[in-house]
């Protein structure tokens, strides 16, 4: 797969779960009112002159009509008190010629806006003691209201109530869809920030601490024995010109770079074949450290080798750095389906109480990626003992 169709794909699916389209809020707040006033005002005007009522009441008919649209241009910052201020109105209204008047959308928009909003109990509380004031009303007042009318008017409001349910429940999921994504999101870019910081660690600690190893020994050797100081100075080249092309190679394995001929990494991932060579690197300035290769040539895979490598290689830059030990011991075998790394020294020690730093949550990061464990013990002879387990999982 192409190297931007991979970058361009992360962000897709981070955007699968963004609104499609969501109009301005001013569309959101006058839409409702316009579409109100358009139906109710003309509409009540039209049947009142129709019906030939008397001018103040289709005056008080139109100006309840025009109020009832207007007030929706408060639902957005009270959409409770606006849900009842529109209830009144249309109640009012019902009992001001023309009796045959239009639906009272405003209403509709109301209880919709309100639910959405978040003042359900406003709309049910409004719209309920409304509409049986209206009932009794109607009793009381001898109105003539045909059954059908009454359970159709009840329908209808029962249907904005589900539509704002719909509504808010719709947007709810897609929030709460949202939050998840993000919070996805972090979790990946704070995993990845792990990866990153733990890869680079592993190569520039040992690096950089057999540079520091070097540079003391050729400072001290300087005057007294100068070939043995240019031994150290090449030393510190071939380390630096090894740890470079370590750096890139992490660095091109992050990027995730195809392994062409200029992008592939300039150091393949370390296996188990390469430890007498760590060994040997190690072993000096009083420090003896010794390989005890129990596989028999017998290899699990080849994650599980270079996960062993980094866990060694950490644990002996530990080693070279605080324990203050003279001699340490790299044990490889297999127990059943699993391949147990043991760094062994007799240094110093870890304190029970201390934190675990850098060194050892990267080396406990990396035996859990592959489904292991490890193990930080001291043993009754004093030092500290390291023990990885990773699955074996043959080498095919």
């Amino acid at each position: 797969m192409p190297r931007r169709t991979i970058d361009r794909m992360p962000r897709e699916t981070w955007d699968d779960a963004a609104p499609r389209f969501r109009p301005p809020p001013g569309v959101t707040l006058f839409v409702p009112v316009l579409i109100a006033f358009v139906i109710q005002v003309p509409a009540t005007i039209a049947i009142s002159v129709w019906q030939r009522v008397p001018v103040p009441y289709a005056a008080l008919s139109v100006a309840l009509a025009a109020a009832s649209a207007l007030a929706l241009l408060a639902a957005r910052r009270w959409p409770g008190l606006t849900v009842a201020v529109v209830a009144l109105l249309t109640l009012a209204d019902l009992f001001v010629p023309p009796d045959a008047g239009p639906p009272f959308v405003a209403l509709a928009f109301a209880i919709v806006g309100a639910v959405v909003r978040g003042a359900r109990i406003w709309a049910l509380v409004s719209v309920g003691v409304a509409w049986l004031t209206a009932v009794i009303l109607s009793g009381v007042l001898s109105t003539s209201w045909h059954p059908f009318r009454i359970a159709i008017t009840t329908l209808a409001l029962a249907l904005c109530f589900g539509i704002g349910e719909g509504i808010r429940s719709r947007l709810e999921h897609g929030e709460a869809r949202r939050r998840q994504l993000a919070e996805r999101r972090t979790a990946s870019e704070q995993e990845e920030r792990t990866r990153m910081a733990r890869e680079l660690h592993d190569v520039l600690a040992h690096s950089l601490s057999q540079i520091a190893v070097q540079s003391g020994v050729g400072l001290h050797l300087f005057d007294r024995e100068p070939e043995r100081a240019r031994e150290a100075l090449v030393n510190i080249r071939t380390l630096s010109a090894t740890g470079l092309d370590e750096v890139r190679g992490v660095l091109s394995f992050l990027r995730g770079d195809e392994p062409t001929t200029s992008t592939a990494p300039l150091t393949p991932q370390p296996q188990l074949a390469q430890l007498p060579a760590l060994a040997a690197q190690r072993t000096g300035l009083g420090l003896a450290v010794e390989l005890d290769d129990r596989l028999a040539g017998d290899l699990p895979t080849s994650a599980s080798q270079a996960t062993a490598y980094r866990i060694v290689q950490e644990a002996l830059t530990n080693v070279v750095r605080h324990s203050a030990a003279s001699r340490a011991t790299i044990l490889l075998e297999r127990d059943a389906d699993e391949l147990v790394v043991t760094i062994t020294d007799d240094g110093s020690g870890i304190a029970a109480d201390a934190p675990e730093r850098g060194g050892l949550r990267g080396m406990r990061e990396r035996a859990g990626l592959q489904g292991g464990t490890l193990e930080v013990t001291a043993p009754s002879r004093g030092g500290t003992a390291i023990t990885a387990r990773l699955p074996w999982k043959t080498l095919s």
